[in-house]
């Protein structure tokens, strides 16, 4: 029905970012910030973003470089929590 498509439409717009997890992948691979920077070759200001869930868009490119310099999966890195169980936490 209309009411059932709308409420997913509010759901969606309402559904929070992916979790980012790559500061607890760093300390499970016990590596730190400056060497995770050497590594991805990437800034240590933009890893911290990545590090405190303050990325506004997710790079695949950035992503990439991460599970490569961590050894890990990307599932390892984000994870989608849906908006049902958000909520009922």
């Amino acid at each position: 029905s209309d009411y059932k498509l709308h409420e997913m439409t509010i759901k969606f717009i309402t559904s929070p970012p992916p979790k980012i997890h790559l500061e607890e992948v760093m300390k499970k691979s016990n590596i730190s910030i400056n060497k995770l920077s050497f590594r991805a070759e990437m800034q240590r200001t933009q890893l911290k973003k990545y590090c405190k869930n303050e990325v506004q868009r997710l790079d695949i490119a950035v992503l990439s470089r991460l599970c490569y310099a961590l050894e890990c999966d990307l599932h390892d890195l984000i994870e989608y929590i849906p908006p049902d169980k958000l909520h009922n936490q």
